[in-house]
Formats: structure tokens, sequence, C-alpha cells
């Protein structure tokens, strides 16, 4: 396989293996440019941490990719996560009001069931000679499932709700880029409309669930507009359905490849939340996003424009020997991660990292206590090809029991 030498989103040898790639650019080049997509690109810790803490210079408002107007592209306002201080700090407080880890962690009993059900379909698939797959059939799954659930989708819609989301998350892994499929578009089309009836009905009738939380949402009379409610639902699908997955399939991979940390956290499942962090530390599901600069900045010897994209490359970031010590690219479940960037860090920290981590957690207790070996056959697997996340379409499994 070719190795990838520079940071080049559009290459597929960079995207099957970026970390020699961001390894040369951590030691060589930590602040780079791309001349073909105009962009440029910090790979060292210290930097990204910096930068993305710093709303006033580096800017979420012209969106978090290296395409010049990603959310135009689909004709929708800027959500909560396209927008700065101090109107994101207004509707981050109101969202805080609802999406509370009380809301979140009541869910744990639902998601525990949902994914003891899968393990055992996967199971019986095994069995009857079949074979099973991690990402398809449990990993991907499980985010889908839980959003609908949390956002109150009711059971007779849920499979309208399945398709929805496999095209939302196409739109975002192409980074919201114009040339979106008109099938892709015409369904988050119809998810927005679907979404925009039940956020004006919980308004008028509230339920148990988040949107209706959301619509009740007040702080010294300021109240969430029904936009802010639907672009939330929308940042919550894009944002936090394939990372989850990809978070419980890459931690599944990585174990496969050291069997002495995969016996460890079987024998002790208080390790999975620490563990939950380093697989999100060095196989992260959102390996860059972009700010945009707002004046002239200076990194490195290095002139920026303003009005410039900067990648903030994750990926890269969380396995610099810098700040993780010369094992940053080992795999270590009882690491003291004292700070990493797996969910972003500043004002833009992920506010859905609570569920992802109960997620995490719980696939990884109900996998590893009935299949301690449980692992992955990455030759047969199909990656995701993004220049923004990291992950898996396909991912056979291996080391099932019998049902």
């Amino acid at each position: 396989m070719k190795e990838a030498r520079v940071y080049d989103p559009l290459d597929h040898a960079f995207l099957d293996d970026p970390f020699p790639a961001y390894r040369r650019m951590r030691d060589h080049a930590p602040v780079s440019r791309n001349e073909r997509l105009d962009c440029w690109a910090f790979s060292r810790f210290e930097d990204v941490w910096d930068a993305v803490r710093d709303t006033a210079a580096f800017s979420s408002a012209s969106g978090l990719t290296f395409h010049p107007d990603e959310i135009g592209g689909l004709g929708l306002a800027p959500t909560i996560v396209m927008l700065d201080p101090p109107r994101h700090t207004r509707l981050r407080a109101l969202v805080g009001h609802g999406f509370t880890p009380r809301r979140t962690r009541e869910l744990e009993d639902r998601i525990r069931g949902f994914a003891a059900a899968r393990i055992r379909d996967m199971e019986r698939a095994a069995a009857d000679g079949a074979a099973p797959d991690l990402h398809r059939d449990f990993s991907s799954p499980l985010p889908t499932f839980v959003l609908a659930d949390l956002l109150g989708v009711p059971e007779a819609d849920r499979g309208r709700f399945d398709p929805w989301v496999r095209a939302l998350v196409e739109i975002g892994n192409d980074g919201f880029a114009l040339g979106a499929a008109a099938s892709a578009k015409d369904a988050v089309a119809e998810m927005f409309a679907y979404f925009g009836d039940l956020v004006r009905a919980r308004r008028a009738d509230p339920g148990d669930d988040l949107i209706s939380a959301l619509t009740q949402a007040e702080i010294d009379g300021d109240r969430l507009t029904d936009w802010d409610v639907l672009g939330f639902c929308f940042v919550m699908v894009a944002g936090g359905n394939d990372t989850t997955g990809n978070l419980v399939s890459n931690g599944v991979m990585l174990l496969d490849g050291d069997h002495a940390q995969r016996e460890r956290l079987a024998r002790d499942p208080a390790l999975i939340p620490n563990a939950v962090l380093e697989f999100l530390r060095l196989e992260g599901p959102v390996q860059a996003l972009a700010r945009t600069t707002t004046r002239e900045v200076t990194a490195h010897g290095v002139t920026i424009p303003p009005g410039s994209k900067v990648m903030m490359l994750y990926g890269s970031a969380n396995r610099d020997e810098r700040e993780f010590g010369p094992d940053a690219e080992r795999l270590d479940v009882t690491r003291d991660i004292k700070r990493h960037l797996g969910f972003a860090t500043g004002p833009h920290f992920c506010v859905g990292s609570h569920l992802a981590r109960l997620q995490a957690r719980v696939a990884f207790e109900e996998l590893l206590r009935r299949h301690p070996h449980a692992g992955v056959d990455t030759a047969n697997g199909v990656r995701l090809r993004s220049a923004f996340a990291r992950g898996w379409i396909s991912l056979p499994v291996t080391g099932l029991a019998p049902a």
C-alpha cells in the first residue's frame, strides 16, 4: 500500500493510514498548507488545543470543513456548532437545561437491552453459518436506536427514521459538500419536515422526550426557537450517530490488535470508561474539523492570513508524543489521560459526550461479558472514505461463541 506523506484528505492512501503522515507533519511541518483545498492544517496537540479554545481568532461561523459553504449547500441556517460566542453560549446553556446527564443516565437500561439483543442476533447469524458484521449489525444500529428513543420518535415511525439518519450521515461524512446526491438531500428534507412538525407538536403538548424538554427550556425568559431545537436535532444525528458507532468498532479493532489489553478489560470491566477515552484518542471517529481565522495568525514561524480555513487535525493531535509521551501511538487502557481532543475542547466541547461515553461503555460491557475474545476481520472490512471521519462501512466480527 502506498504511504501518504502529506495532509491530503482526498487521497485514499492517506485515508487508509493517515498516521505516518501525521507524525511527519508534527515533526517537520506542524503548520502545513494544502493548496488544492485552499486550507491550512494544525497537527500538534498544543496548537489544536489552543486554537479551538480561541473563538476570537478561530471562528466556527464559516463552517467546519474545507468546503466554502457546506451547510448552505443544504439550504439550512447555521446550527449551534457553527456559531461563536456569545450566541453559541446562550444556545448551549438553553440546550443544557434539556439535554442533561440525568436524562442520559436514564437511558442505560434500554441501551443495555438493545445491545444485548443485537449480540444475540449476531450469535444466531454465526450459528446459522452467516457472517455477522460488527459495524452493520451492532455498532451502527446502537446510536440510531438511542437517538430515536431520546428524540421521542414513535415506534411506528422508526422505519422512516433509519434511512433519514443514513442519508444525513452520508452527507456529513462528505463534509456537506454541494455535490451531495439528490436522493440524500431529499431524505434530509423529509427528516427536517418530520421533525419540524414534531417540534411544534411537542411545544403544544410536551411529553417525556428530549425534544419536549428543549421546547420547554428557559433561562430568564429566554427560550429556544423551533429552528434552534430542529438544528440541535440535526447536530445530534449528523454528529452523534456514525461517530459513536465508529468509536465502538474502532475500539474492538484496537483490542483485537492487543489481546493482553482485551483480556484485562474482560477481567476488569471497571477499566472500560478509561479505555473508551483511549480508543477515542488513538482512533478518533472525528479526525479533523475546520475553523476560520478572523485575523492574521502566526504559528511556528508561519503566517496564516485572515479568512483562511484551518483544519484542526484531532487525529494527529491525539497521538502527539509531546502531550502523551513516547508511547503515544500504543494502546494502554490504563493510561492517565489528563486531557485529550476526542470530544474537542473549549466552548465547542461535544455537548453529547456523556451520551457517547454511556453507549460505548455499555456496548463494551455487554460484548466483552459474553464474548471476551470478540475480534474483527479488517482484511474483509470496508473502510469509510471521509476527509473528516475515520471508521467503517462494514467490519466482519470474529470470535463469537455459538448462541
